[in-house]
């Protein structure tokens, strides 16, 4: 009898983790698109950090996405059970949040576009020549926020995704597939994000080994890497808009179903229109939340005063 039990026990959760992992590959699958803009924006947040301290900073952020995904898996299963409604508005709102943050990116990227003198050139070298120890880390501690800021935004929408695909399993197998998505989801990410901040010291590295090979290789990614870390910062404010406007526009059923419309009378062109669309719905939000903060800002100056 407790030999049978046994059995029908090690048989239940055979299924139960046959079942899971069906499921989690359906759910990694249906989020493969935000991971991959998880990963440039990612990568753009920890960019433009001192060699000595990338790794660090990867290490930092990724602990902070762990507790984001410590929150937001249990606050899901809370919100699926007891106010399913509540997951809308709350994903519009870290949509609109990306936006804003794509818009303020693109602004700070247009209003210091000019071409530096060599003047201020030598003045911006020598300001960090002279920057404090303690002012490095604040600066440091701040890009670290920022992007566990913007991970936990790509990770609740990860989750909400995740969720709907499993909305029709019982409590256990939502948990596990949840559990596993968000496992896979910050291991892989912030694993590439270490190796593409590391690639130039890696070239560095085989541009001194003694193969002429191996030099060639080093030169390779060592002329590579700036475009890549350039590239990945334009498609990481890029996935800020298509990934923000597609969270805003599913909140809005009617300018949804319209896009999706519009999308299929394009032809050939259906597969980008739909992400073009949202992307450019994802940019008229932003601008409409940086005016209504710098707005807001502004009238508390004036109070202030």
């Amino acid at each position: 009898m407790a030999a049978g039990s046994l059995l029908t026990l090690l048989d239940d959760i055979a299924t139960i983790l046959d079942d899971v992992s069906i499921l989690t590959k359906k759910a990694a699958a249906k989020t493969a698109g935000v991971l991959g803009d998880d990963l440039a924006l990612n990568a753009q947040q920890v960019s433009g950090v001192v060699s000595s301290r990338e790794l660090p900073v990867v290490w930092a952020v990724a602990k902070g996405s762990f507790i984001n995904k410590l929150i937001l898996v249990p606050l899901a299963l809370l919100i699926s059970a007891f106010v399913p409604w509540a997951i809308t508005p709350l994903l519009v709102i870290g949509g609109l949040y990306l936006c804003f943050e794509g818009v303020e990116k693109l602004h700070h990227a247009f209003s210091h576009r000019h071409e530096k003198s060599e003047a201020e050139a030598g003045r911006d070298i020598a300001e960090l020549a002279a920057t404090t120890p303690e002012a490095k880390v604040e600066s440091e501690a701040e890009k670290i926020k920022g992007a566990v800021r913007t991970d936990f935004v790509l990770s609740a929408e990860i989750i909400a995704i995740t969720l709907g695909t499993v909305e029709n399993q019982d409590l256990m197998r939502q948990f596990s597939v949840l559990s596993a998505i968000a496992l896979l989801m910050t291991v892989g990410v912030y694993g590439l994000v270490a190796g593409i901040v590391k690639l130039d010291d890696a070239g560095l590295y085989l541009t001194k080994c003694r193969a002429a090979a191996q030099q060639s290789i080093g030169r390779a990614i060592l002329w590579a890497a700036p475009y890549l870390m350039k590239t990945l910062s334009i498609l990481g404010t890029a996935a800020m808009f298509l990934v923000g406007g597609e969270i805003v526009t599913h909140g809005i059923p009617p300018l949804h179903h319209a896009i999706e419309d519009v999308a299929h009378t394009a032809g050939a062109l259906s597969i980008v229109a739909g992400p073009i669309l949202n992307g450019i719905c994802g940019l008229i939000a932003g601008t409409i939340v940086l005016l209504a903060f710098t707005g807001i800002q502004k009238m508390r100056g004036k109070t202030a005063h």
